[in-house]
């Protein structure tokens, strides 16, 4: 039987105001959550841009002011890679490091019709966005190929496609943006966010699980090593002394750690401590991924994948790195491996270092295969 009232009886005002009339207006979609403040702070906030492509204008004038924006990275040096490797329509080259696609779109956008990259990339969450990304430009796959696979292996990538021998290869040894700006993937220690840094999340010991195995020691040289941090021990000591009591397991409480250890030093101010939180932060993801043993390991395995004539280009971003590709591209320059190296290290212009703060530090050192 209905609910509703009949013929003879009154219908009151709220019966009428829910009563449906007629087909209603079609729902609203659900809105935007709100933020706090006028402008989002929070990575997962950041609408505009984390979807560029509807906000274009807007990113824009992020990129204007000089930033980088959330979600995203600006490929550095591109003018300068693209002058040392010389594409050209019908060559092969390996993209070591894919990241958010803006070194590899460069370089296909050269190499087509009839040339071929493929982008090697370890970050399980980066990596199918970026393919997405450059699929939608309108590189298929006869042109563009994508492994979720270390640089180290490129001589195993070279033989599984078939191509033996690379015309060029790019190697961008820098974080990119989009993980940098998430904290959930712990780079970052300016908001909270799990003490990961791995740039594989799926593989090895997190940055918390690593410190909680490791003795003063071996921090003591990790500090020194990957980061030149001139209070290494200090650092060591102390860190794993507090780790010991209250185990590390957030981005900021451990900055904080390290912040209240360099206070107490003979050398203490705001800036000496930010340096130590970089340092520190940048020594352990080094560790945790392994990044120089894969660096040597493709500096060894580059000879045998790059044809007569062929070029390679690495851009650097800490004096470790650094090291390991000049010693390695002077060797192989005495021992005849090399017909030509770089004489001085490439830098980022004034000009893109002030639109693109994150390019003050990249060094491009590059070298041409010697002909048979």
């Amino acid at each position: 039987m209905s609910n509703l009232p009949g013929p003879s009886e009154p219908v009151s005002r709220s019966d009428a105001l829910a009563a449906p009339v007629g087909p209603g207006p079609s729902p609203r979609p659900p809105r935007r959550p709100r933020y706090s403040g006028k402008n989002p702070r929070r990575f997962a906030e950041k609408y505009k841009e984390l979807d560029p492509a509807k906000y274009a204008a807007d990113v824009a004038k992020i990129i204007a002011s000089g930033k980088t924006p959330a979600g995203s990275h600006r490929p550095i040096m591109v003018t300068e890679i693209l002058a040392r490797l010389e594409p050209r329509p019908g060559q092969t080259f390996v993209d070591c490091t894919l990241g958010h696609g803006g070194h590899s779109a460069e370089l296909l956008s050269r190499l087509t019709p009839a040339g071929r990259l493929v982008g090697l990339d370890v970050d399980p969450v980066e990596q199918p966005r970026t393919e997405a990304r450059l699929r939608a430009l309108g590189f298929g796959p006869d042109v563009f190929q994508v492994r979720h696979r270390n640089f180290a292996g490129i001589a195993a990538v070279l033989s599984e496609l078939g191509w033996r021998l690379a015309d060029g290869v790019l190697a961008d040894l820098g974080v990119s943006s989009m993980q940098l700006d998430d904290p959930e993937r712990g780079f970052t220690f300016k908001l909270d966010g799990p003490l990961d840094l791995r740039l594989n999340p799926q593989r090895g010991l997190s940055a918390a699980d690593w410190l909680a195995r490791v003795t003063p020691e071996k921090l003591a040289r990790v500090l020194d090593e990957n980061a030149d941090e001139p209070a290494a021990e200090r650092l060591a000591r102390e860190l794993i002394a507090r780790q010991r009591l209250t185990p590390f397991s957030r981005t900021v409480p451990f900055a904080r750690a390290i912040r209240d250890i360099v206070a107490t030093g003979p050398v203490s101010s705001d800036a000496t401590a930010d340096l130590a939180v970089r340092r520190v932060f940048q020594a352990l993801r080094i560790a945790v991924n392994e990044e120089f043993s894969a660096l040597d390991g493709l500096l060894r395995a580059l000879p045998a994948c790059v044809r007569p004539g062929g070029r390679v280009a690495i851009l650097t971003f800490h004096s470790g790195e650094d090291r390991r590709v000049k010693h390695a591209f002077k060797d192989g320059f005495r021992a005849g491996v090399w017909s030509e190296i770089a004489e001085e290290v490439g830098r980022p212009s004034s000009g893109e270092v002030h639109s693109n703060p994150r390019a003050s530090s990249a060094k491009l050192r590059w070298a041409v295969r010697a002909e048979a």
